[in-house]
């Protein structure tokens, strides 16, 4: 069973349907029991830091998720709030990835919205991806550069297009909404 975390942002239901189309059951639980017993974690969302980790202090899921040791995909939101800090309402986060959040430099059109593809990247998510595969983007503040860095988008800055450390992988894309190759991504990480 595959568990996807509610915690008051959006996004969740395309997520769910997404792995339904790929023949995987899912949950969208804000349970903790329910999440600690899935065999895999998708942490998704579209919304504001601040509000989000409120929910997710309120019903224990904080510790809930550092805690996982199944595989674990945060999206969009969800990657953002496994680093350790965001500037969006000067939030403290979950802290899985040491790596600061930013809102984009107002150099160009924000949010970064639409098709965008890599400058680098590694890892078992991208197994059968190239740099120059486009995958969907919305966003306004992003994950810095740092050692947990697994592929790099550049718009304005070079970015975190997705992170990893141990079980925990993330993406700033969103593999739900990227077509053929975001179904590729979602099935590398429902695979490990």
């Amino acid at each position: 069973m595959i568990a996807i975390v509610k915690y008051n942002a959006g996004n969740i239901r395309s997520v769910s349907n997404a792995l339904n189309r790929l023949g995987f059951e899912n949950i969208i639980t804000d349970d903790p029991d329910e999440i600690i017993n899935a065999d895999k974690v998708i942490f998704p969302g579209v919304g504001e830091a601040g509000s989000a980790m409120r929910y997710l202090k309120k019903r224990g899921l904080d510790r809930t998720m550092i805690s996982l040791t199944r595989p674990v995909l945060g999206i969009c939101l969800g990657l953002q709030l496994m680093c350790h800090h965001s500037s969006e309402g000067n939030t403290k986060c979950l802290g899985i990835f040491d790596a600061e959040v930013k809102l984009f430099p107002p150099l160009d059109k924000i949010p970064h919205m639409g098709w965008d593809n890599f400058i680098t990247l590694e890892g078992g998510l991208f197994s059968g991806i190239n740099p120059e595969d486009d995958v969907y983007y919305v966003h306004s503040y992003f994950a810095e550069l740092s050692d947990y860095t697994t592929a790099i988008c550049d718009y304005i800055v070079p970015f975190s297009a997705a992170m990893g450390r141990n079980n925990f992988y993330a993406t700033q894309f969103h593999p739900e909404k990227s077509a053929g190759i975001g179904e590729k991504i979602l099935l590398n990480f429902l695979n490990l």
